[in-house]
């Protein structure tokens, strides 16, 4: 692991993203909640937020962090065809939060796709990526647009 002892406490937060596309059929039973195996969306958010909460158990050499907060967002968009996730984490702590949003979202998308695979063996998991991050001695980033 990387030594982060002489490094200062700050706020940090990271903001990570990732999009499920899926079949008509499935974005409709979703909007129904029809689903056979239940409320897909708030499962996910579960799933993505126990995945933040895990990070270090699930990547080798990240620093366990108390987090502070935890946001698994998920909107269907019927016009892409997709579930679209953001997520955010943050911490008071010696070292950045980027790896726990994008554990957030990378669960919560393969979530989405456990509970609707029967209905659509065909989705992808797409644009898993960092949004943003803050705090820390490199401040403020955002992706290109």
């Amino acid at each position: 692991m990387v030594d982060v002892g002489a490094k200062p406490v700050t706020q940090r937060r990271a903001e990570a993203r990732a999009v499920v596309h899926v079949s008509a059929e499935v974005l409709e039973r979703l909007a129904a909640g029809t689903m056979p195996k239940g409320d897909v969306l708030a499962t996910a958010r579960v799933a993505g937020i126990m995945a933040a909460k895990s990070t270090p158990q699930i990547l080798p050499l990240c620093h366990p962090l108390l987090l502070t907060h935890v946001a698994v967002d998920l909107e269907l968009d019927p016009a892409a065809g997709c579930v679209r996730i953001a997520t955010a984490a943050e911490t008071t702590h010696q070292t950045g939060v980027e790896m726990e949003a994008l554990c957030a979202a990378a669960a919560a998308a393969l979530c989405v796709h456990d509970m609707c695979k029967s209905l659509d063996p065909a989705m992808t998991i797409d644009d898993l990526c960092l949004v943003r991050k803050s705090g820390g001695k490199s401040g403020e980033w955002e992706r290109p647009a």
